[in-house]
């Protein structure tokens, strides 16, 4: 029995698309105040999970600037990006790429192929490719990336360290270990030395770094580089931050699977409490957290305690992600599993069979995601006495599983 994790499940913080702000300078035509203000208004709803309605104030900002500008202007970029990290947060990537391309084509154009602004770019698109599975051709973006950064700023930049945990994250997403592992050691180097042992970032740094450990099962070693995260990032911001929250998480899901329930338990409920205090009842972080403890206790066995979570969680991501973002498939999958731990199969296979459709529109037929949600209902048919039905399903994703990345 599988759990299809959604992308939230875990805190690898440098490894998110950047939200660019304004482009390099203030702008100096007559709507540059307009344009400025809007932008503004996009990252506050960004960050506080009201996407659909940061991205009709990212179209108006993206319209002031192509009609005072022109469709060349970098503000225009910066407008561009902003719209397509929109549309890749909720699972929209067909209307994410081409805003990503054609911010990159502007940015290299105005300020040449070795820009700062040039290389975030080239983060966010490879991101999305990573997302989608697209390892091979995210790569290369994410080395570019990191070496326009490291000539234009210096080896020992800050915004280096972060291009080399998105390149560690891309090969831990791979299991690629023993590539990542030098990858993030740097990283966190970089960032004490810059920003001092205490500085949020190097929190990050560690936290991420404990994922690796955690994906290899080495507890012992994941454990504290978490607990040194976490006390960073309380002393730094506070014991009600959000990040805070999502470090508890982690460290809980580590309990949890080390089979230390009760250990897990007070931590995903102190997570899920930060959350809902912080960034309001209904943002898809809290979703996150109400999925990780309807899980901790679907393997505990208490299943009455787990479905209104499990189903809470995907109240939410309808809501704030829409109905096909591979986040909803995530907890329909998860929700799923619940009902078929209890021998409820007619309740289970419609939850598994929407799951499947939304992955594949999303994320394409051949996406990992996809591998494992056709294992599930493989062992649902499986379970039903479908045989014939069980194995093609499994046979559909040993082939997925054997395609090269």
């Amino acid at each position: 029995m599988l759990i299809l994790k959604a992308r939230m499940n875990r805190l690898l913080v440098a490894a998110l698309p950047l939200l660019l702000a304004f482009g390099a300078g203030a702008p100096v035509y007559a709507q540059g105040v307009e344009w400025e203000t809007l932008n503004e208004e996009v990252k506050s709803l960004y960050q506080k999970g009201q996407y659909d309605r940061a991205i009709v104030v990212a179209k108006k900002a993206l319209e002031v600037a192509e009609k005072a500008v022109g469709p060349d202007h970098a503000d225009v970029a910066t407008s561009l990006n902003n719209l397509a990290l929109l549309y890749d947060t909720q699972g929209q990537y067909a209307q994410a790429e081409p805003l990503y391309k054609r911010s990159l084509v502007i940015y290299e154009k105005a300020y040449g192929p070795n820009h700062p602004h040039v290389a975030t770019n080239l983060n966010n698109l490879a991101e999305l490719y990573r997302t989608q599975g697209r390892y091979a051709q995210a790569e290369p973006l994410y080395k570019r990336s990191l070496a326009i950064r490291e000539k234009a700023l210096g080896p020992d930049h800050p915004f280096v360290a972060s291009t080399l945990n998105n390149l560690a994250e891309l090969y831990r997403t791979q299991g690629h270990y023993a590539q990542a592992e030098p990858l993030y050691n740097r990283s966190l180097a970089i960032r004490e030395k810059a920003l001092g042992p205490d500085h949020p970032s190097v929190a990050q740094s560690l936290n991420n770094l404990a994922e690796l450990y955690h994906s290899q099962d080495q507890y012992a070693q994941a454990e504290p580089l978490y607990k040194r995260s976490l006390a960073i990032w309380e002393k730094a911001l506070g014991p009600d931050h959000p990040d805070v929250a999502e470090t508890l998480n982690n460290l809980a899901t580590l309990y949890q699977d080390q089979g230390q329930y009760a250990q897990a338990e007070p931590l995903y409920k102190r997570s899920l409490a930060i959350k809902e205090k912080t960034l309001g009842p209904d943002h898809p972080s809290v979703a996150m957290s109400l999925s990780n403890l309807a899980a901790l206790y679907r393997i505990q066995g208490r299943y009455a305690q787990a479905e209104p979570l499990y189903k809470r969680s995907l109240a939410i991501k309808e809501k704030a992600l829409g109905p096909d973002h591979p986040d909803v498939a995530a907890s329909l999958n998860n929700l799923a599993l619940l009902y078929k731990t209890q021998d409820q199969y007619a309740q289970a296979e419609p939850l598994y069979k929407r799951s499947l459709a939304i992955l594949e529109k999303a994320l394409g037929p051949n996406h990992p995601a996809v591998a494992t949600c056709l294992e599930n209902l493989a062992e649902l048919c499986k379970a039903t006495n479908r045989v014939e039905e069980a194995e093609a399903l499994k046979k559909r994703a040993e082939a997925i599983r054997t395609i090269k990345r």
